[in-house]
């Protein structure tokens, strides 16, 4: 099976099929999620400083912070899996 790479913003990139969720980190359970990560050294930081948009959990249960909008991310999710079932 080809993997394909979500593109995360800034040249990360992650494989699309590990993939479980993409949230916005606004909620109070996404700060709970983002902190008990970090404490168990779970947390990737991809925002190269700017502020976190995107909130990504993979199947490893590692949390990625993205730079880039949830929704456009979910977008290219979106059209990755597309092409996939093409």
């Amino acid at each position: 099976m080809e993997q394909l790479l979500l593109n995360l913003g800034f040249g990360n990139t992650v494989v699309a099929q590990k993939v479980v969720a993409i949230l916005s980190p606004n909620s109070s359970p996404m700060k709970r999620v983002k902190d008990e990560a970090k404490e168990e050294k779970r947390l990737i930081d991809v925002t190269h400083g700017r502020k976190t948009r995107a909130v990504i959990i993979t199947e490893s249960n590692h949390v990625i912070l993205s730079a880039i909008q949830a929704e456009t991310v979910s977008h290219r999710f979106e059209s990755l899996m597309n092409q996939a079932e093409v």
